[in-house]
């Protein structure tokens, strides 16, 4: 059983690696693709994806490796967290992702302290965050019935896929969000254009909730199949 510290650490750290790696990752694909906006952003998903399936075998069994607000208010709603857990989750994915954006700065000898001015807005860009977020949580919510130690490469796979057929390049994630409007590099959001992205994600996780609901058996019925068998 892990304390309360170190299952808030692990929230901390790890989505401080997640945002290092998405903004680094960014910073490196842009300075070698030679304007190559295509290339650039194959360079900033394959390694999004691969951190993912890392940091979520790593932390999965200290804290469940949320890195998410919009997926810890989703194990809140299922009761499978506390009001004072989950608060203190996503308090700490917020200031773990800016630790690791300005991780990223330093290791690329930028101004730590930036205010992004990459535009991203419009009723595409937002509806690709409800699709990106929904097919996360949903991800998230049926692999755990299935096969529970293959999340962490399911969402590193769902993540990479996302990165290309979402117009926004899927976020997906709040603490994410607002961590990308403190950089202006290539995954950089335009501050001011953060909260409808993060309102379209909470949207988003928030139906796949419900579909997951209507989809998968509830918890009294499995008992009472695994009791008759």
């Amino acid at each position: 059983m892990y304390s309360t510290a170190q299952r808030y650490s692990a929230e901390f750290i790890g989505t401080a690696f997640l945002l290092a790696t998405v903004v680094g990752s960014g910073i490196m694909a842009e300075n070698l693709s030679q304007g190559n906006t295509a290339l650039a952003l194959l360079g900033n998903t394959i390694p999004t994806g691969a951190i993912l399936v890392v940091l979520i075998t790593m932390f999965g069994p200290v804290s469940g490796a949320h890195f998410n607000p919009a997926v810890t208010l989703v194990f809140f709603l299922r009761k499978e967290l506390s009001a004072l857990d989950s608060a203190a989750y996503v308090a700490l994915q917020v200031a773990g992702g800016l630790a690791g954006a300005a991780a990223a700065h330093i290791m690329f000898e930028m101004e730590v302290i930036q205010a992004s001015t990459n535009h991203r807005t419009g009723s595409a860009q937002w509806f690709s965050e409800w699709v990106a977020a929904f097919g996360l949580v949903l991800t998230i919510l049926m692999v755990l019935q299935v096969r529970k130690g293959a999340v962490a490469m399911a969402v590193g796979l769902y993540i990479t896929a996302a990165y290309w057929f979402t117009a926004s390049t899927s976020f997906a994630n709040p603490a994410v969000t607002i961590a990308r409007s403190f950089t202006d590099t290539f995954s950089g959001i335009f501050p001011t254009h953060a909260p409808a992205f993060i309102a379209a994600q909470l949207a988003g996780a928030l139906c796949a909730l419900g579909t997951c609901t209507m989809l998968l058996p509830k918890k009294d019925s499995q008992n009472r199949e695994s009791v008759s068998s």
